[in-house]
């Protein structure tokens, strides 16, 4: 923790002896967002720093995403979004390695980024059942020679 640190930390604590107002938490807040070209880039970076509490907005066109880090809420970020024209939602993926069925229906999806499919509430595909882990975890996927069973 450098000066910066310090004098960050020192004035938090003078702004936290106010009564009656209570601080947000800091969030990351991640969104899928339609975005075309650098043009669409610059506009949702400029709408979404310019909201209050935003620390930082990291916006990448590739992956059709955009991460805001700050004291800021998600339904907010999201409405920002959204303002700008862009069809915006809460970022939908996770790592395939999290859910237990990554090529269902439900989960599979073709535009997902690498490593990723979207996230699934639905206890039957998110987690294995007792037979199935018991048989996946038979093999090794370090070493597929490597097997429980010989």
């Amino acid at each position: 923790m450098g000066v910066a640190g310090t004098m960050e930390y020192l004035s938090e604590l003078i702004s936290s002896g106010k009564k009656g107002k209570k601080r947000k938490q800091l969030n990351t807040v991640s969104l899928k967002i339609r975005m075309d070209c650098e043009g669409c880039v610059l506009k949702v970076e400029k709408t979404l720093s310019s909201l209050k509490g935003v620390k930082s907005v990291d916006v990448d066109l590739k992956q059709q995403k955009a991460t805001v880090t700050g004291y800021v809420d998600v339904k907010k970020v999201l409405k920002a979004a959204k303002s700008t024209g862009k069809k915006a939602e809460p970022w939908p993926y996770v790592p395939y390695n999290l859910v237990a069925h990554p090529y269902v229906a439900q989960v599979y999806d073709k535009k997902a980024p690498p490593n990723l499919v979207r996230k699934t509430e639905d206890p039957a595909i998110a987690h294995l059942n007792p037979v199935e882990e018991q048989y996946s975890l038979m093999f090794s996927d370090e070493n597929p020679n490597a097997c429980s069973i010989m």
